[in-house]
């Protein structure tokens, strides 16, 4: 199959139309998270193409974060560790000093009419529904941050038939498996605020108290925004910490 009989702009270089062509299988499906694509001489044979023209293609998309190089293993999708990223910034140590892995309780499904800020997080028209979910991260028992979650009602009807306790406390593989939607990556931005009474309420601390505010949208393997969400915590359990090489 050469690409020139693909539907790609053939002005593009020939890896770029290669790498589109690869996403294209990430993005369907046909190429799992975890899982190692096909070799560079397999791929070769099945495009027509050359070996460096693999190569870039490859490497772009691990540039990119898509895929992960393993020395003597392969080439896999890679499967982002989202809550791991969050939780760089806040503290999830028990009082001897072990990581622990938050508790999660959701408060709230509902299906909405989101407002033009979340419309426009998530491409969608002012027709078009989410499901909004509220969910409580707890460590020992105390609230961590409070998450705002608006998805897709379009690709997440499935969530509005599921018990709310069967949803687990990593939430991008349970779209996965529920769904068939795969996040694979995000766009955060962090900003301070204080706290209203509702928040200061649900979060233990005083109205007025500093929150930090994680504004996140997640994207398909396609780029297109899967998932908008907005998590608040008190600041007194926030840290930010960075090396500097």
């Amino acid at each position: 199959m050469a690409l020139t009989h693909l539907g790609h702009d053939e002005r593009l270089p020939l890896y770029q139309r290669l790498r589109e062509e690869m996403l294209a299988k990430i993005a369907a499906g046909e190429w799992l998270p975890g899982e190692a694509i096909p070799t560079e001489a397999e791929l070769t044979r099945h495009y027509g193409v050359a070996v460096g023209t693999v190569r870039k293609a490859v490497e772009t998309l691990v540039g990119e974060g898509l895929l992960l190089r393993v020395q003597g293993r392969g080439t896999f999708v890679r499967r982002p560790n989202f809550d791991g990223s969050l939780f760089r910034f806040f503290r999830q140590v028990d009082a001897s000093g072990q990581s622990q892995v938050p508790q999660s309780r959701i408060l709230s499904r509902t299906q909405e009419t989101p407002d033009a800020h979340v419309r426009q997080a998530l491409n969608l028209t002012e027709h078009d529904a989410t499901i909004r979910l509220e969910r409580l991260r707890l460590m020992n028992g105390r609230p961590l941050f409070h998450e705002q979650i608006w998805l897709p009602a379009a690709q997440f009807g499935a969530l509005l038939d599921t018990d709310l306790n069967d949803f687990g406390t990593l939430l991008y593989p349970f779209y996965e498996e529920r769904c068939g939607m795969r996040v694979a990556s995000a766009r955060e931005t962090l900003t301070v605020t204080s706290a209203d009474e509702p928040l200061a309420a649900t979060l233990g601390v005083s109205a007025g108290s500093p929150v930090v505010v994680v504004e996140r949208v997640a994207l398909g393997y396609d780029r297109q925004p899967l998932e908008y969400r907005l998590s608040r915590g008190a600041a007194d359990t926030f840290r930010y910490q960075v090396e500097i090489c």
